[in-house]
């Protein structure tokens, strides 16, 4: 949409209150999709939720390819807010179920990858049918998005459903059957089949192909769950909630919707060189977004995710200089033109290491097994009402404080979500999805952190008695 948005701004004559609502209704609209996709999920199942996720988006590519004015396109926007809302929710949720706990975050981050290449070809789509007439070149770069729903609603037919979902089913047979495919060895099929069955409440002594559960496994209830939520349940929700609402108030979509604009406002006023530049955007956001899928078993989530926060504080602080220097200066700043560039794609690259594709894996591994679903698509909402207004607001913001103050303003927001994250938020690296109330049930990360160093004593110890006695003179 960001480079569409020049074209149909000069095609249909609308102005920038337009542009921005045009811009950031389909956040808003997707929480249509993301309220019912979770009780969706939990009636037809994971997979074939993805299916209906696809056929509304197909929809909506085609709406809005098609549209004759603003209101059409409007209209195109809504269908396809909806398909991202249930999308959004689906994806992640799905990814995390059907994985291993050792590939978890490596397999959980597809959606974030798949999401960046799709901005990267819609950023390589908006040059080429640039060169096409006005009235053509914009309606193709929205239709064309109808494309890739056609492979995803076939494709996901190939895959094998939730075994989560299946064991809530009383689907046992079925279930055991996935998790022998997903899994590294029997032993941890098994394992994970055990672990799920006890928080499905199934009692480990059903082993029958079917067995029959309550209703409540069909979604039922789960409301008044979250609404009434235990200690640890109540963390895990302020945890999710709270890395999806950063994700987003620390000015991502600003960048994605509006990089022209900005690049703009830094000196580059070439049309051409403006989609280039923000062809540089989308290859830099998706090439560190694949950095980090290799990353996030081996590092961890946490360490990850502050020091892309950091990174991101510091890029967005020397974004916000630059645009402020060049705002106040008369002639053309060549190095602050370069640093404002430099920053821009710095502070895309430090999001897409870290809190780019760890905000969808997090929230989707921490939140218990009956609340899943429909807990992922609580969060969503947040994430897309943030993501609404920041993009709903960008313009008439920097007209307010300008662009380099409204920069200034998403540093601050990351400075306090590195706090959050810092002081709030455990590290689930190599856990598994049962798992997570236990670790969520107190948690404290000063006791946490002596409890992990009492663990790599207790285990350094252990490896001593294993390998023989202390010799004199160590510790």
């Amino acid at each position: 949409m960001s480079g569409a948005i020049i074209f149909i701004q000069n095609d249909l004559k609308i102005t920038d209150t337009q542009v921005e609502i045009l811009a950031g209704i389909l956040n808003v609209y997707s929480l249509v999709g993301s309220t019912v996709a979770g009780r969706t999920s939990d009636w037809i199942g994971r997979r074939y939720t993805i299916v209906v996720a696809a056929v509304i988006l197909f929809v909506g590519a085609l709406l809005m390819g098609f549209a004759t004015n603003y209101s059409f396109l409007m209209f195109g926007r809504f269908v396809a807010g909806v398909g991202v809302g249930y999308a959004l929710v689906i994806a992640p949720v799905y990814t995390a179920e059907v994985s291993p706990a050792s590939s978890r975050g490596f397999l959980a981050s597809f959606p974030e990858v798949f999401i960046n290449c799709g901005i990267l070809l819609g950023y390589v789509s908006n040059y080429a049918f640039s060169k096409f007439p006005t009235h053509l070149g914009w309606r193709l770069m929205l239709g064309i998005g109808a494309v890739p729903c056609v492979f995803l609603a076939v494709g996901v037919l190939a895959m094998p459903e939730s075994p989560r979902w299946l064991v809530l089913q009383g689907r046992l047979g079925d279930a055991k059957r996935v998790l022998g495919k997903t899994s590294d060895s029997k032993e941890e099929a098994d394992l994970r089949l055990a672990d799920i069955k006890e928080a499905a409440g199934i009692p480990q002594d059903y082993n029958g192909v079917i067995v029959s559960v309550s209703k409540r496994s069909h979604g039922e209830g789960v409301w008044r769950e979250l609404m009434r939520p235990t200690p640890a349940v109540r963390r895990v929700l302020i945890a999710a909630i709270g890395i999806h609402f950063f994700q987003q108030a620390s000015g991502i979509d600003a960048v994605v919707l509006y990089s022209p604009r900005i690049f703009e406002k830094a000196g580059i006023h070439k049309k051409n060189d403006k989609l280039l530049a923000t062809m540089a955007v989308g290859f830099v956001k998706t090439l560190f977004i694949l950095v980090a899928t290799f990353f996030l078993d081996k590092v961890g989530r946490r360490p990850l995710l502050l020091s892309s926060v950091a990174g991101m504080i510091v890029s967005l602080s020397g974004l916000a200089t630059g645009l402020t220097i060049i705002d106040h200066s008369h002639r053309k700043l060549i190095w602050a033109i370069a640093i404002c560039l430099t920053t821009i794609l710095s502070y895309v690259a430090f999001f897409s290491i870290g809190m780019g594709p760890i905000t969808s894996v997090y929230s989707s591994e921490v939140l218990p097994l009956k609340l899943r679903a429909q807990g992922a698509g609580i969060v969503i909402a947040v994430n897309r009402v943030t993501s609404g207004v920041i993009s709903m607001t960008f313009l008439s913001l920097t007209k307010a404080i300008t662009t380099g103050g409204a920069f200034f303003l998403f540093a601050g927001i990351a400075m306090v979500a590195f706090v959050f994250f810092y002081t709030f938020l455990p590290e689930t690296q190599g856990k598994t999805l049962e798992e997570m109330d236990a670790l969520f049930n107190g948690f404290k990360w000063k006791s946490s952190m002596r409890r992990r160093n009492s663990k790599e004593e207790i285990d350094g110890n252990s490896n001593e008695k294993t390998n023989g006695p202390i010799q004199s003179g160590t510790s």
